[in-house]
C-alpha cells in the first residue's frame, strides 16, 4: 500500500510540475512586453524574449536598429510613447542616465502615456537619483516602476544568463518574473527605489579595479619576459580564478578588444560609484585609481 501511495505521489507530482510549465507558458505567449533601447544589451534581451514565446513592440532612437527584431516577429514603434501605450509592460535599456531620463520626460516619452494599470522596469545603469526621480514620475502618472538594472555583458544577454538587480513596485516584479526568468539566472528583489542601482554600481566598481589589476599582471609578465599565458592558466588554477578572467585574458592577450562593454559606460560606472562613495563617507583608492586610468 506504501508502495502504490509513493507512485501515486510521485505521479501526482510529476503532472501537477507539467500543468505548472503549462500555465507558465500560457503566460508568456500572452504577456505584451515594450522594449525600449536595442544597443548590445538590448537587442540581445529584446531577442530572447522573441525566442521564448513573448509578443514585443520594440523601439530604438535609430528606428533602423529595430529591423533585425521584427524580420524576427516583433512589433515596431515609432516613440516610446506609443510603445508603451501598446504595451501593459515596458524595459527600457538604455545608455545612461541622460538616455534614461529623456526617454521618460522628453516629447512623445513614456510620461506621455503611462498611466494606471501599466508598469515600467529601466534595466540601464544609472545612479539612484535618476531611478528616484523616473519612479515619482511614472507613479505620479498611476503607473508601476521597478528598477532592474543587470550585472552582465554581451554573452550572458544572448544567453539568458544576467543577474537581474531589481528594487521598487513588488508586485510588478512578481508579475513580470516570468520574463526576468528568460532574461537572467537569477533575480534579486532588494526593496526600495535606488537599491537596485546602488547595488549595479557596487558590482560595477569591483569589476573595474579588478580588471584594471588585471590587465597591470598580464602586461607585467609580458615585460618581464614571463608568458602572459602561462599567468592565466596559474591564476585560473588558483583562489583568484574567475570567469571573467577566463572569457577576456586569451583575447586581451591577443590585443583583440571587441566591445561587449564599452569602456565609457565602465568609465561612467565607476563615476557614479565614486559618486556614491562620497555621499557615504566611503575612501575608496583603488577604485579612484581605477577610474583614472579609465580617462587615459
Amino acid at each position: 500500500a506504501c508502495f502504490i501511495h509513493l507512485i501515486f505521489y510521485h505521479h501526482h507530482s510529476s503532472s501537477l510540475k507539467h500543468t505548472e510549465e503549462r500555465e507558465r507558458e500560457k503566460v508568456e505567449r500572452k504577456m505584451e512586453i515594450g522594449f525600449l533601447g536595442l544597443g548590445i544589451m538590448g537587442k540581445a534581451m529584446a531577442m530572447n524574449l522573441l525566442k521564448h514565446g513573448f509578443k514585443v513592440t520594440v523601439w530604438n532612437r535609430t528606428l533602423s536598429k529595430c529591423d533585425e527584431l521584427v524580420e524576427h516577429g516583433a512589433s515596431m514603434g515609432e516613440t516610446p510613447a506609443q510603445v508603451i501605450k501598446k504595451c501593459k509592460y515596458t524595459i527600457a535599456m538604455l545608455s545612461d542616465p541622460c538616455a534614461a531620463l529623456s526617454v521618460v520626460f522628453d516629447k512623445d516619452g513614456v510620461l506621455e502615456q503611462i498611466c494606471e494599470g501599466k508598469g515600467y522596469i529601466d534595466m540601464s545603469t544609472v545612479d539612484a537619483e535618476t531611478s528616484l526621480k523616473i519612479n515619482q514620475a511614472i507613479t505620479g502618472k498611476g503607473g508601476r516602476f521597478v528598477e532592474g538594472p543587470v550585472s552582465g555583458s554581451k554573452k550572458p544577454a544572448e544567453d539568458g544568463q544576467l543577474i537581474i538587480l531589481a528594487a521598487g513596485d513588488k508586485s510588478l516584479f512578481d508579475e513580470t518574473v516570468p520574463a526576468f526568468d528568460v532574461l537572467g539566472k537569477k533575480s534579486f528583489y532588494l526593496g526600495q527605489v535606488g537599491n537596485g542601482a546602488k547595488m549595479k554600481l557596487v558590482v560595477n566598481m569591483v569589476m573595474g579595479s579588478m580588471m584594471n589589476a588585471f590587465s597591470e599582471g598580464l602586461v607585467l609578465a609580458d615585460k618581464s619576459g614571463l608568458s602572459s599565458d602561462t599567468l592565466l592558466d596559474i591564476l585560473d588554477l588558483g583562489a583568484m580564478t574567475n570567469p571573467m578572467f577566463k572569457g577576456k585574458g586569451p583575447s586581451m592577450n591577443k590585443s583583440s578588444y571587441p566591445p561587449a562593454f564599452p569602456l565609457k559606460h565602465q568609465q561612467k560606472d565607476m563615476r557614479l560609484a565614486l559618486a556614491l562613495g562620497d555621499e557615504n563617507a566611503v575612501s575608496m583608492p583603488v577604485a579612484a585609481a581605477a577610474n583614472e586610468v579609465s580617462y587615459s
